[in-house]
């Protein structure tokens, strides 16, 4: 296994409905890591941008399949990553829209997991929906842990940082950092600052959160992307105002060191955390 891993989070500026824009500033920024971090994660629906309401249903045009494995159909997103990922000999993870190819409308809020090979090795479909987000998409129903390059990864998307459930269930499916791409608007930064930090620490492994920033329509995003370790401690921070591609190295042993020096996972009663009415 590894024992340490670059991991670096592309902050973006997304045009709202510009698949081509959002790509080509994507592959600016992901060669500016290119030969340094070795997994890269892009945002939440980094591709089309955030804005659900101003893209409308524009949204169900915009969307595009997702595979789940290298045998299935991708669409235009998907397959240029890939091509980056190769030629750049870096696993990159992304959010953007899915659409299910053999059910019209069906949408998703997902993520896409691509080796340094170029190959596809895993999706996550958004399965806790902020509340706009049931206008359009549906949700999806798995937690998964996925082998990224001989690394256990785990993904929880932007709002799902609030519930703690989620990243207990991965830590205990073995995952050593969860990726959290996200669309935090200014005014909510303090959500993803003591989150981020407390599902790191909670479960002794790394959190990578990664944000939007600037202006979509009428809504501004608060950028600081940041990445935290097992002891709950920031070791990167992005700007507040700008698109940024920034770095840190994770030691993968400070996992271990953590779970020796505070056993949380040993102690976890899953089977008691439950609502009872009797």
């Amino acid at each position: 296994m590894k024992s340490s891993v670059r991991v670096a989070a592309i902050q973006m500026t997304c045009r709202l409905g510009d698949r081509a824009a959002n790509l080509a500033q994507a592959e600016t920024l992901l060669e500016g890591v290119a030969g340094q971090a070795e997994i890269a994660c892009l945002p939440e629906l980094f591709n089309i941008g955030y804005h659900l309401d101003q893209l409308g249903e524009k949204l169900f045009s915009l969307a595009e399949p997702v595979p789940a494995g290298p045998q299935d159909p991708a669409g235009d997103t998907v397959t240029r990553l890939c091509e980056l990922a190769a030629r750049m000999d870096l696993a990159i993870v992304a959010g953007l829209a899915e659409c299910e190819p053999s059910v019209t409308g069906l949408l998703y809020d997902t993520v896409v997991l691509i080796n340094r090979r170029g190959r596809v090795c895993g999706r996550y479909r958004k399965s806790h929906l902020y509340p706009t987000e049931h206008c359009f998409f549906r949700p999806g129903d798995t937690l998964s842990v996925f082998e990224l390059d001989d690394l256990r990864v785990g993904v929880a998307i932007c709002f799902e940082a609030a519930f703690p459930p989620i990243f207990s269930t991965l830590a205990l499916q073995g995952a050593q950092v969860i990726f959290n791409p996200s669309a935090v608007p200014v005014g909510y930064g303090y959500l993803q600052d003591v989150r981020t930090r407390a599902r790191a620490q909670d479960n002794q492994f790394f959190v990578v959160a990664v944000n939007h920033v600037g202006v979509e329509g009428d809504v501004t995003y608060c950028g600081q992307s940041q990445m935290s370790d097992p002891r709950g401690e920031i070791l990167v921070v992005a700007p507040e105002d700008r698109p940024a591609a920034v770095m840190a190295e994770f030691d993968l042993d400070l996992i271990r060191d953590q779970r020796l020096q505070e056993p949380i996972l040993r102690g976890f009663r899953p089977e008691l955390y439950r609502f009872r009415n009797d």
